[in-house]
């Protein structure tokens, strides 16, 4: 297929989904930024491989995820701040209430594993189903019901809580968590 206007729609309809996962992974907004640029970059050079008609979001989010992991094994070599010391040097404390849950998930997502956290945010965040999620990491549909389930469990054990409306009233993290569905952690 050649680049095209619709194509160009289809990827520009995609940017916030694509950003949301990437900021997901990193925990850095401008490398996420970066990272969606690299993809971007890489879906229209690569435009003829693309299928009309098959799923480009799933498609993205697979060129996403590689180049992350491609990052990540470079960057395995850098000098990184694991306790976060200097990061915390530069944080703001937050004044709602709502704010301090949020960065308590925010920093339970960053300890999952990455292969965890990425399957939780490609079915809870993004709204993937099972299968799709299955073909952007590349493993077998049970490998990321277990995945998210998995994560899921760890990360209601690393926020302490047992029901939704201990966590208060987002939904997207509700989602994410799996507590907004009647079936939460049999997946």
């Amino acid at each position: 297929m050649k680049a095209n206007a619709q194509f160009s729609t289809l990827i520009l309809a995609a940017l916030p989904e694509l950003r949301a996962f990437a900021l997901s992974l990193t925990r850095d907004a401008p490398r996420a930024d970066d990272l969606v640029q690299e993809t971007i970059l890489r879906a229209w050079s690569h435009a003829e491989q693309f299928e009309m008609g098959s799923n480009l979001k799933a498609w993205l989010f697979t060129i996403l995820r590689n180049l992350f992991y491609s990052e990540q094994r470079r960057r395995q070599r850098e000098v990184d701040d694991p306790e976060g010391k200097r990061a915390a040097g530069l944080m703001i404390c937050p004044e709602q209430q709502s704010h301090l849950e949020f960065e308590d998930f925010w920093h339970a997502l960053g300890n999952l594993a990455p292969l965890h956290r990425e399957a939780l945010i490609l079915v809870g965040a993004q709204g993937l189903s099972y299968e799709e999620a299955a073909a952007v990491c590349g493993v077998a549909i049970g490998t990321i019901k277990s995945r998210v389930n998995r994560a899921r469990t760890h990360l209601m054990t690393l926020l302490q809580i047992e029901a939704g409306h201990e966590f208060g009233p987002d939904d997207i993290l509700k989602a994410v968590i799996g507590l907004d569905r009647p079936d939460a952690g049999n997946d």
